[in-house]
């Protein structure tokens, strides 16, 4: 196990969390992450928070939620006086939200599955996936 001289710099925030250290600047403009203390060159110094920070938003993204809602999520993970209902109503929305989409994924499979089984896939010229996107049916 590596012991680690707290803050660190940007590299080193960046290994520890595995987000790149570009990714770690744009948080930071965006305000998800506070700005952190500077040396006197101007090089970024990240506390342990701050990496425990960037470990919460990468695990956010790695779930799905969007820029705003990670926001959102973050000032109430960083709020002890927070209502739950707040985060389960975040987090509610974004599983309908994969819900929805999860069922239009499904239902282009459904035709995508049914326009490959018409498919010959042979020689011949007609075919049914093509006459589909181009807004032709099979039996106009």
């Amino acid at each position: 196990m590596r012991t680690i001289s707290w803050p660190v710099n940007i590299g080193t925030a960046a290994d520890l969390t595995g987000i790149s250290a570009k990714m770690v600047r744009h948080y930071e403009s965006l305000g998800l992450l506070p700005r952190v203390t500077r040396t006197d060159s101007g090089y970024r110094q990240y506390s342990e928070t701050d990496v425990h920070t960037l470990h919460f938003i990468k695990r956010a993204r790695d779930l799905g939620f969007s820029m705003a809602e990670i926001g959102e999520l973050v000032a109430l993970w960083q709020n002890r006086r927070r209502a739950s209902a707040s985060v389960k109503r975040i987090a509610q929305k974004h599983v309908d939200e994969l819900a929805a989409r999860i069922a239009a994924m499904q239902a282009m499979q459904r035709t995508l599955g049914h326009l490959l089984h018409h498919c010959h896939g042979d020689e011949r010229p007609d075919c049914p996936i093509l006459d589909d996107l181009s807004g032709r049916s099979a039996g106009a």
